[in-house]
């Protein structure tokens, strides 16, 4: 019997958000506007840098769970933290938001709880120092069957292609969802993923899913192409819905036969933090209330547009009233 309208599968990072300038970062040695790995002693010395810390559960795929949760549908997560003061506030953070976190803070002798160190800059720019630690070590004994097998959707998270247990997770979550009735999807996550793994999220997208959600440089990275069109056509031709998302150029969607360009409205962002999370968490939403696939798309879009108007990840007004304002619902 189906419990969740969605499930899914990622990193459990709290992420930690502050403001700073572009000179902070040459000080600091950050990269401006990407997501770098780091290790601990790195993530220690970038949190004693911060001032007016916001601390929040996220991680892409929790994000977007979390999106949808608040939307209404019933929803879970399956994530590792470490049973320390973190992990402990990630659990009850998503407990409190409304999803299930199905997986028990793990004890001692494991990695420490993952974490995210985020710089916004006055541009609304983010910089993202990532420690990883215990959501490495997730492994399809994290999957419990009760819940993949009772979702709707199940919805995994590309930057745990990183290790191989990692992607059996994966290849698990999706089939006992899939041979329970339900879909599966990925967020690709980043175009250095694929550089790192691009066979097995061929694999993947071609044999193990139904839909896949990725922005123009994640798409053509899987082909190792400039020409954004011949790779949305390869991709296509391998899946039954592809979702492209082109920053301020809009979105591509593809599927039952379809093509829908929907653009956007530009938005001066305050912090980008949490766009491509949200924009899926609308497009999933009207994914599964049976809204058309242009609807769906608009419900992304108004969700990303919303998130990036403010400081943290996740939405801050009832986003199903906004949908009903644009005529959505």
């Amino acid at each position: 019997m189906t419990k969740y309208t969605l499930a899914g599968i990622g990193n459990a990072v709290v992420d930690v958000i502050t403001h700073a300038d572009d000179s902070f970062l040459d000080l600091m040695g950050i990269e401006k506007g990407i997501m770098q790995l780091i290790e601990q002693d790195r993530g220690e010395v970038l949190y004693a840098s911060m001032t007016e810390r916001l601390q929040t559960p996220g991680g892409a795929v929790a994000n977007t769970i979390a999106g949808v949760g608040a939307l209404g549908l019933p929803t879970a997560f399956i994530g590792r933290v470490h049973d320390d003061a973190l992990g402990r506030f990630y659990a009850q953070s998503m407990q409190d938001s409304g999803t299930d976190f199905v997986n028990a803070p793990i004890p001692d002798g494991e990695l420490p709880t993952s974490r995210c160190m985020i710089f916004v800059t006055p541009d609304g720019e983010r910089s993202l120092n990532t420690y990883l630690g215990i959501s490495t070590e997730l492994g399809p004994e994290d999957v419990p069957e009760e819940v993949a097998s009772a979702a709707e959707i199940m919805f995994l998270e590309g930057y745990l292609f990183d290790k191989d247990k990692g992607k059996e997770a994966f290849r698990q979550a999706s089939r006992l969802t899939r041979s329970a009735g339900g879909k599966a999807g990925i967020a690709i996550s980043d175009p250095f993923c694929v550089d790192r793994h691009r066979p097995d999220f061929l694999d993947m997208i071609g044999n193990e899913l139904d839909f896949v959600i990725g922005n123009e440089h994640e798409i053509t990275s899987l082909f190792e192409t400039d020409d954004l069109e011949a790779a949305l056509a390869k991709t296509a031709d391998m899946i039954d819905l592809l979702v492209c998302t082109k920053s301020g150029d809009g979105v591509t969607i593809i599927g039952n036969g379809e093509r829908h360009d929907i653009p956007v409205e530009t938005v001066t962002p305050v912090d980008a933090t949490g766009a491509g999370d949200q924009f899926a968490a609308g497009f999933i939403y009207g994914m599964a209330t049976g809204a058309d696939l242009h609807v769906c798309g608009r419900m992304g879009n108004l969700c990303a547009a919303e998130v990036i108007s403010h400081i943290g990840p996740r939405p801050q007004i009832d986003m199903k009233q906004q949908f009903a304002s644009a005529g959505l619902l």
